[in-house]
């Protein structure tokens, strides 16, 4: 069963209910009126016979006269004597001698009662006529109800068809209505079912309504799912062919001096030491990818303590020198004592990636800066080079896995593999801190590392 029609059932079965509820109410109080109003008639009755009944010197009652006809036309009238003997009756009854209502004649007390008499259905006031505190006769004053009954009858009948009726159009408009606003998931629906067969994520599911309602948040937060699973299988198919290529290159080296060494039967030094680079190569990669992976998943800690940032950038600018030769003049400039929260191998791993990758890309006689400040509440770390700078375009990619800015994959010995900026975004972040880029073209490129100074007492 549909979900438009489970609710559709679901509305007109509600409005059915509530249409009997009230159907129940509106009879009932009908019925309640219109008895009033009989009742009333013959309390009126009552009283105008009352008011003309006498008792003889024995104690036996009499009535002189009934009250005028148009009084009695609609109601019947019976007084009964203390011996259960009947006294005086009605016109309208004739010859009946059964009393109107036997349960009211023996009450001995005022009683409105409904009773039914030779299948005629009455409404019966039973009143004790009493003389000086003792009860010389009954009083029985009947209305006929077939009117009251026909015009319950005729409520009822009239209720019952108007709730159909209503229930009817409830249900089709509500198949209407449910139609136009459902028809959203129907798209949603034959939306999924494309993708399932096409393998297509770049479908978005239509939505052309201006108001916004809880199905239009439905669709927009479908297509911002599929854009973020299109962008997540974009990338996987991205990452997937880097990790091809990045292992299909070394390996080639490999094979190929391998195959070199076979022909010439002997073992190369030149061809031996090429395959030890290429190793390293690829124990770089799986190393790095490892780290990822672990990263990622949540299983790479972080050994906080702390850390004195000047004595540790201290070292990364004496390592650095060492890589940078003769070839780029590295520097240390304004150096503050700082302290932070962190993990030490993790933070000079970032630094050290900064400045390799800094030497790397300058050529030579360039400069590659380092310095560290207290910036408020934080602390400040540049590497700053004079390196041909990255274009705007490949700025925002430049955190991304694999991604280089080298437009040509061919990688030079030393060159690496995209990983680096990766690891170090995701070790900042993890400190608190951030990392940001500035670069422009033949103008070089400055990073800046910010982290939270360490509280004391914290």
């Amino acid at each position: 069963m549909s979900l438009r029609l489970r609710l559709t059932l679901l509305y007109s079965t509600m409005i059915g209910v509530i249409l009997l509820i009230f159907g129940a109410v509106v009879y009932i109080l009908v019925n309640i009126v219109l008895l009033n109003q009989v009742d009333d008639t013959l309390a009126n009755v009552a009283g105008d016979i009352m008011g003309v009944a006498r008792v003889n010197s024995i104690g036996q009652i009499s009535v002189v006269s009934l009250p005028p006809l148009d009084m009695t036309a609609n109601a019947y009238v019976q007084v009964w004597g203390s011996d259960d003997r009947l006294i005086s009756t009605s016109p309208s009854i004739g010859i009946l001698n059964e009393p109107l209502d036997p349960v009211g004649l023996g009450m001995g007390r005022t009683l409105y009662r409904d009773a039914t008499l030779q299948g005629v259905h009455l409404r019966v006031l039973t009143v004790p006529i009493q003389v000086k505190g003792r009860v010389a006769g009954i009083l029985q004053v009947g209305s006929n109800l077939d009117v009251v009954d026909a015009t319950l009858s005729n409520l009822l009948s009239i209720m019952g068809s108007g709730a159909l009726v209503a229930i009817l159009l409830a249900a089709v408009s509500s198949w209407v209505v449910l139609g136009r606003a459902l028809s959203p998931l129907e798209s949603i629906t034959e939306t999924v079912e494309q993708i399932n067969r096409a393998d297509d994520l770049s479908r978005r599911i239509p939505y052309h309504e201006q108001t916004e309602d809880e199905i239009g948040d439905l669709v927009e937060s479908f297509n911002q799912t599929l854009e973020r699973l299109e962008s997540l299988f974009t990338s996987q198919q991205r990452f997937l062919a880097d990790v091809s290529h990045e292992l299909r290159t070394p390996l080639t080296v490999i094979k190929g001096n391998v195959d070199l060494m076979r022909r010439m039967k002997e073992v190369d030094e030149e061809s031996l030491g090429s395959i030890d680079q290429e190793a390293g190569r690829l124990t770089r990669l799986v190393g790095g990818l490892l780290m990822l992976a672990q990263a990622e998943s949540g299983k790479l800690t972080l050994n906080l303590k702390p850390v004195e940032l000047d004595v540790l950038l201290t070292e990364v600018f004496q390592e650095s020198r060492i890589l940078a030769g003769a070839r780029i003049r590295v520097h240390l400039n304004d150096i503050d004592q700082v302290q932070v929260n962190g993990d030490r191998d993790r933070l000079k791993q970032v630094f050290l990636n900064l400045v390799a990758n800094a030497i790397q890309y300058t050529p030579a006689g360039g400069d590659v800066f380092m310095s560290l400040a207290s910036v408020k509440d934080q602390a400040r770390i540049i590497v700053r080079d004079t390196g041909p700078g990255i274009p705007s375009e490949d700025l925002p990619h430049i955190f991304e896995r694999f991604y280089r800015a080298e437009k040509s994959r061919t990688r030079s010995k030393a060159g690496g593999f995209g990983l680096g900026l990766s690891i170090a975004h995701w070790i900042v972040d993890h400190h608190g801190g951030r990392i940001e880029v500035d670069s422009k073209e033949g103008r070089g490129t400055t990073f800046a590392i910010w982290l939270p100074l360490l509280v004391p007492g914290k």
